[in-house]
């Protein structure tokens, strides 16, 4: 199927040693994770995932945890200037939330849906210009990678064994192969990684 836009779907997100995007606590387990997030290498990783990218996709999880965040470091003329242009880009960006259970959006430039992440996808992909970056949302990128929709994935690889937790790649994916297109480890372990889909 020919892609007349040429616009991409990319996917971000982190995942410890032993393949968990959360620890055994639940989604906002994310102690092994978010250590590492400051590294210059995590830093220079944000940075890569936006700087192509027009939309955000997010589940609704990470839409109400990122509107608790991201606009205050948007403001912060402290913050790191990485963390600030992701935060503007993110602010800017339209985004688009899954939700099942929101009734209006929590953001400007946002839309809420509750349908079939393939079909909001391929809605998307046929108009506008720009990567779709699917944003840190485990339940969202799972979708898109059992209909083998997923174009590119920026992994940063933590190196904890949390013993449980969320997997992003869980049995039953369909089969795939990915071409290593950049990596980066930095000093305390983490990698940041980004693979590109064969077709």
């Amino acid at each position: 199927m020919t892609n007349p836009t040429g616009r991409r779907v990319t996917a971000n997100i982190s995942l410890t040693l032993d393949g968990h995007c959360s620890g055994p606590g639940g989604p906002a387990d994310m102690g092994a994770i978010v250590s590492y997030a400051t590294t210059d290498v995590a830093r220079a990783h944000l940075a890569r995932i936006h700087e192509k990218a027009t939309t955000a996709v997010l589940g609704r999880l990470n839409a109400e945890g990122f509107l608790s965040f991201w606009p205050t470091v948007a403001a912060d003329e402290n913050a790191d200037p990485r963390d600030r242009a992701y935060a503007k880009w993110l602010s800017d960006a339209e985004k688009v939330v899954f939700s099942t259970t929101l009734t209006e959006a929590p953001w400007e430039r946002t839309r809420v849906v509750n349908a079939p992440v393939a079909e909001v996808i391929a809605d998307l992909k046929a108009d506008g210009e720009g990567d779709i970056l699917v944003n840190s949302s485990a339940s969202v990128i799972k979708a898109l990678l059992e209909d083998d929709l997923i174009d590119r994935l920026y992994l940063m690889i933590c190196p904890e064994i949390t013993g449980g937790g969320r997997r992003l790649f869980a049995d039953g994916l369909p089969a795939s192969k990915w071409t290593l297109a950049y990596q980066e480890a930095g000093e305390l372990g983490e990698m940041a990684l980004v693979y590109d889909r064969v077709r």
